[in-house]
């Protein structure tokens, strides 16, 4: 098979007293995302997409919750290990979709910046990765502010097949 897809999902309570990271971005916001590590739900989303796509474990077996000394582990570091798994495997990163929901903050301000960190760590170009942002109109605990949950898709291709299609 040359091309595999996978799919990401992850959401994360706000809670005050946390930075906000989205997409590898520190967003000014009197809330963060709670979780083990700095819950960059958007990278986050982008990893499980990544191996999930190479038919590779979750995010939770290579990174435990349960596992203290992984505790505030940055998401940037969990997407180089997920990007070293699927390379391992023998696929190249073809493109990345990703959307955020949350009703606030606004990600059209820090969309760029996160395409372009997405971009950078995972070692292709700005064209190959994109990111939305959508409100969830005021419904349920993304709506009322207390969450924001990242979706992802990732597109692989085999590494070969990626040379192959160079020589032409």
């Amino acid at each position: 098979m040359s091309f595999r897809v996978g799919t990401g999902y992850d959401i994360h309570r706000l809670k005050k007293g946390r930075p906000l990271w989205l997409g590898g971005v520190h967003i000014p916001f009197e809330k963060g995302l709670d979780g083990h590590s700095d819950a960059d739900a958007l990278l986050h989303a982008v990893i499980d997409a990544l191996l999930g796509a190479a038919a590779l474990p979750d995010i939770g077996h290579y990174f435990p919750p349960s596992d203290p000394a992984i505790k505030n582990i940055a998401s940037r570091t969990m997407l180089a290990k997920a990007k070293s798994e699927v390379e391992r495997m023998g696929y190249g990163i073809a493109n990345v979709d990703a959307v955020v929901i949350a009703e606030a903050p606004k990600i059209a301000p820090y969309r760029e910046a996160m395409r372009q960190t997405i971009a950078r760590l995972l070692g292709i170009s700005l064209s190959q990765v994109q990111v939305k942002g959508k409100t969830h109109e005021g419904l349920g605990d993304i709506g009322q502010g207390n969450a924001i949950v990242a979706q992802s898709v990732v597109l692989l291709e085999r590494s070969e097949f990626r040379v192959s299609c160079s020589e032409f």
